[in-house]
């Protein structure tokens, strides 16, 4: 169940959350503060858009502060040399699949949800196709279970 909190990251993505969540803390939030201040500095707080607009920022810019805390604190840094050696296709692979009803070939790198990016192969292993496909070695053809349930063959996995 633990596994199931985890946020899976490439240390590309890893960078990327680090480098948000410094900007956050130390940037965007010492802006906010001068906002409210500008905003408190106008008078009477109860009808001041100015200031709930900055409340409702603050909210957004704490929140997502948390989640990033929250992801940091509970990540699990995906090491793609040492999937990329692995005969099954893993959290960190590249695997290229043909899909049986388009007949079409297509390569994806399996990440993490944070980091999923399908228009650009970076399929999340939280998808129902990389459910499918977890687990499976070249030469395997997996169901994708979904509405219209379709199968794929594992062409190679890198």
């Amino acid at each position: 169940m633990a596994e199931e909190n985890k946020t899976y990251l490439t240390e590309e993505g890893l960078k990327k959350l680090q480098d948000e969540y410094y900007n956050l803390v130390h940037v965007v939030r010492e802006e906010v503060k001068q906002e409210l201040a500008e905003a408190r500095a106008q008078g009477d707080l109860s009808e001041n858009a100015d200031y709930d607009a900055a409340r409702d920022e603050q909210a957004k810019v704490e929140a997502r502060i948390a989640t990033l805390e929250y992801m940091l604190r509970n990540y699990e840094l995906i090491d793609t040399k040492k999937a990329g050696k692995k005969s099954a296709v893993h959290i960190g692979s590249s695997v290229t699949l043909f899909f049986n009803d388009t007949k079409e070939e297509v390569t994806y790198n399996i990440v993490g949800s944070t980091e999923s990016d399908p228009l650009n192969g970076r399929l999340s292993n939280e998808t129902p196709l990389a459910q499918a496909i977890l687990d499976h070695k070249v030469g395997d053809v997996c169901e994708v279970r979904v509405a219209n349930p379709y199968t794929v063959e594992i062409i190679k996995i890198k």
